[in-house]
């Protein structure tokens, strides 16, 4: 299902940062998946230990951490079900790419509710990654395995200091 998709890539310069842009995925077919469906056989969980972060973004057209790209992340409570999102690669666990989920719903008004509830967040602001110029938060304690050839569309290149800034965040709430 969801094998190697030949995509355009666009390079451009907006600002400091680069960004990789592919036409907008069109909704899933009558047999295919949707928001929800079983897209993924074989998911081994949600990673668990000690991430070795890297920054290493090639212009190349495939994933590679400090991207953030579009993919199927699956339900925490049901890994077999799940939602398309844009995620941020953070670094690799054997064939598996590691990644943080982001949202543009602004978690600082149910902080404490979040908090209890095990998800902590961080402010990245907005970037090329959405099509919307919407601020974004990142999610700092789920590690999400993504297959490479899961990834639907590459999004942008996030700036290195950012990206540090948010393993290092990440790091920290993971203990």
């Amino acid at each position: 299902m969801l094998g190697d998709v030949a995509r355009a890539v666009v390079t451009s310069r907006k600002g400091s940062s680069q960004t990789r842009r592919a036409p907008r995925p069109a909704p899933p077919s009558a047999g295919g998946p949707a928001t929800g469906a079983v897209v993924s056989d074989g998911y081994p969980g949600d990673y668990r230990g000690r991430v070795r972060t890297q920054y290493a973004p090639h212009l190349d057209g495939d994933p590679d951490p400090g991207e953030i790209v579009w993919t199927w992340v699956p339900y925490e409570e049901d890994h077999s079900r799940g939602k398309d999102r844009p995620v941020l690669l953070v670094g690799r666990d054997g064939e598996w790419l590691l990644a943080l989920q982001l949202t543009s719903k602004d978690h600082d008004r149910d902080v404490r509710q979040e908090a209890r509830a095990g998800r902590f967040w961080m402010d990245i602001g907005a970037g090329p990654w959405d099509r919307q110029g919407r601020p974004s938060e990142v999610r700092l304690n789920r590690v999400i395995r993504v297959a490479p050839a899961a990834v639907r569309r590459e999004g942008a290149v996030m700036p290195e200091r950012l990206f540090l800034q948010v393993t290092d965040a990440m790091a920290k709430a993971l203990g």
